[in-house]
């Protein structure tokens, strides 16, 4: 005792530091409300906890008891686009009931509009107008009126029957009002002076009123994401110009337990303020968790399809078994994507919505919603005051060693209680700000070590600081006995990169406008190759020379040097943007990528020296970047850059022999990532391939006809062009007969 008091006293100040950051946190937790200190951050890696746990304690199980009538692909492509005529509505209605004999129905959809396809309206219309002089056009029509008026059929279908339709609020500052809103379940004044704050709205889409008044009763469906935009948790209760209506789940879930209203429970204060805020809905005598906005956090049963989806087409015709809808609880929505009711969940990030208010439904009947009231802030608390005391006074006085394991098996401990908690209890007791406190403070006792670490890193950055990005040297320093720059053959990928035209530019600036334009060029063009974890190599006046795959190993560099290659012509428009409004010309460049085998490392003479690349391979990375020009085109690659790349889609320019090189190359245009690419790219570079396959085969007719249709389609595209010029010369100067296609170019 008496040495780790030794200890303590000597690193004093790294105990007010740890005692103060305690302090914060404890700060954070009693004004979680939003008064006066609050860290967001906090916030945000809770709902990423949350989210964690919910995926960790879902059953992946079915709940049978409640199936989803569903709107999807199938029903669309057997009966047409939504929204379907509700004769059809009806006749679902009828077979639910009817044949079906399911016990409640809900809508996750809206009938806010007149059903007019029937063409009921243009009817009446003729009849008021063109044929009011023909008396037996309209008694012809009152004939035949029921069986045309769509909506009617629906309404006479509702009466009588457990449905229950959906409608949706919205706050937006052009917030509509549409349709009619049921009764409120509570009037304005009724929560005066408590801290229940439900979501306000100014706006709502209802349903038609002969609609609403028809149904058994309604309830809204609104999904509020938290600010990640996650759905975690679905409003009870919306109020509404003073007034509180409820949702479609609580409206059915009242219906059954045969609860004609709902009243609220209120539990323990912790913070001692005049906070008061229900903590349950109870309904008959099930209490419903709920927080001060009176949402309930849903209750996943796991990924979409936890209940049995029915296509609601096969209810239309009556093919589904009575077995699988007999007496169950019905929601009617949607999955089809074009139907716009996908949200992000903990479980999935396109989640049908109608599959939310299922799983809310079902987490009611079996008493599986999660609680979170305000009292867990106690709870909080003193874990946070214990955990940080503990570790405030013994983590100063460890050991590396011994702090490593202390604060292991205290994360561990208090991971594991707050799951038992969570699984066991039903309790959602916030965990983040414990874990950030506890690493905060151990990252706080680690930080002694810092010099040592910055020795190596210093070293590092002494060998390859001028050549790497400042990241990269962090990722070497954990590590330095792995690095040096001595020359070694490595498989690599070389990237050549220069300015069209810039003797021409350079003549019509003067020295300090010139100077500024190649900063301003080569600046983002450098960090775009840094950020993908390339090495600069060089600047050649305007040109740079960089590669990747050294000083760091990277199996993926062939990859992150088109990506890199890619990101810098979609930089260029931004930059010439800015060159025009500063009167300078406008830039354009070309780009040569090559993997293969090269020597690297620190070479030179004994005057000066680089750490750099050099071989056949570099060569013809610079060599690529010079035909550019040739093909009109502004990034090449070779066939071994291809390969490493296989995502991307490529055009095949030519098989070439370049300048100083006496074996051909495939050399290719990448184009995009194959999963970007549409369907007339894809035609083209068909077509172009089939040209290109005649062209090598002297079949020039064939050849020259599609390259003709390829350049009327893509004027813009100069490589067609050079076919056509080219099949010209060949027709005057064949070849030969044992001619492989390859194209000799004999200049840099």
């Amino acid at each position: 005792m008496n040495r780790i008091i030794e200890k303590l006293r000597k690193q004093l100040p790294l105990v007010i530091l740890e005692i103060t950051l305690l302090v914060l946190f404890l700060a954070h937790v009693l004004t979680d409300r939003g008064q006066w200190f609050h860290w967001k951050f906090i916030d945000q890696l809770e709902n990423i906890a949350y989210d964690a746990r919910v995926l960790m304690s879902t059953p992946n199980s079915i709940d049978d008891r409640i199936v989803i009538v569903d709107i999807d692909e199938k029903s669309l492509a057997e009966v047409g686009r939504w929204p379907w005529g509700r004769d059809k509505l009806a006749r679902v209605i009828d077979q639910l009931f009817d044949k079906y004999n399911v016990e409640v129905v809900g809508f996750d959809v809206v009938f806010a509009e007149p059903d007019d396809s029937s063409g009921l309206s243009v009817l009446e219309r003729l009849g008021r107008e063109e044929f009011r002089h023909l008396p037996e056009f309209s008694r012809g029509l009152e004939r035949i009126r029921e069986s045309l008026d769509y909506d009617l059929q629906f309404v006479n279908s509702l009466k009588g029957r457990p449905v229950f339709l959906g409608y949706f609020f919205e706050s937006t500052a052009d917030a509509r009002k549409s349709g009619k809103l049921p009764p409120p379940v509570f009037s304005a004044g009724e929560f005066s002076g408590q801290d229940f704050r439900p979501h306000e709205t100014t706006g709502y889409g209802a349903n038609l009123e002969s609609i609403t008044d028809a149904a058994y009763g309604a309830g809204h469906f609104t999904l509020v994401p938290d600010d990640d935009g996650i759905v975690r948790r679905v409003p009870m209760l919306f109020e509404y110009e003073g007034d509180y209506y409820e949702s479609l789940t609580l409206a059915m879930v009242r219906y059954l337990f045969k609860a004609d209203s709902i009243k609220f429970t209120y539990g323990w204060n912790f913070s001692g303020s005049d906070y008061s805020a229900p903590d349950w809905v109870e309904v008959s005598d099930r209490l419903i968790p709920i927080d001060e906005k009176a949402q309930v956090l849903v209750p996943f049963l796991g990924r979409q399809g936890s209940f049995p989806y029915i296509s609601m087409v096969d209810v239309l015709n009556g093919t589904v078994d009575k077995s699988a809808l007999d007496d169950r609880i019905v929601l009617i929505g949607t999955s089809a994507q074009g139907l716009l009711d996908l949200r992000a969940t903990p479980v999935q990030n396109a989640f049908p919505g109608v599959e939310v208010h299922a799983n809310i439904i079902s987490g009611i009947l079996d008493n599986r919603i999660m609680e979170s009231p305000y009292y867990v802030l106690g709870a909080e608390f003193t874990l946070l005051l214990v955990i940080g005391l503990l570790l405030a006074v013994f983590l100063p006085a460890s050991s590396p060693q011994m702090a490593v394991i202390l604060i292991t098996v205290i994360l561990l401990i208090s991971i594991g209680l707050n799951f038992v908690v969570w699984q066991y209890m039903h309790l959602v007791i916030p965990i983040a700000s414990g874990l950030i406190m506890m690493l905060l403070m151990f990252l706080l006792n680690m930080s002694y070590g810092f010099f040592i670490e910055q020795r190596g890193k210093r070293q590092i950055e002494g060998l390859f600081g001028q050549y790497v990005p400042p990241e990269l040297v962090d990722e070497m320093s954990e590590d330095p006995t792995h690095y040096s720059l001595d020359a070694e053959v490595r498989e690599l990928t070389v990237l050549f990169t220069d300015i069209r035209g810039f003797t021409t530019i350079s003549e019509s600036m003067d020295a300090q406008s010139l100077s500024e334009l190649l900063n301003e060029f080569l600046t983002p063009m450098t960090r775009i190759i840094q950020k993908s974890r390339g090495t600069i190599d060089k600047y050649m006046g305007d040109a740079i020379m960089a590669f990747w795959g050294a000083p760091i190993r990277e199996p993926e560099h062939a990859r992150l040097a088109l990506d890199a290659a890619m990101e810098m012509l979609q930089a260029l428009p931004v930059m010439n943007e800015q060159f025009s409004t500063r009167g300078w010309p406008q830039v354009r460049i070309g780009i040569g990528l090559n993997t293969g085998k090269m020597r690297v490392g620190d070479m030179g003479s004994e005057f000066r020296k680089a750490y750099t690349v050099m071989g056949d391979a570099v060569n013809l990375g610079s060599r690529l970047e010079g035909l550019t020009k040739n093909y009109s085109v502004s990034l090449i690659v070779s066939e071994t850059t291809r390969a490493g790349v296989p995502e991307y889609a490529y055009r095949e320019l030519d098989r070439v022999k370049v300048k100083g090189k006496d074996e051909p190359v495939a050399i290719y245009e990448p184009i995009g990532l194959k999963s970007d690419m549409t369907k007339d790219q894809k035609d083209e570079l068909k077509l172009y391939a089939q040209a290109l396959g005649q062209y090598r085969k002297q079949e020039w007719d064939l050849a020259e006809m599609q390259f003709v249709n390829l350049q009327q389609q893509n004027p813009d595209r100069m490589l067609y062009s050079l076919y056509i010029s080219r099949i010209q010369q060949f027709r005057a100067d064949p070849p030969g007969k044992d001619w492989d296609g390859v194209f000799t170019h004999t200049t840099k």
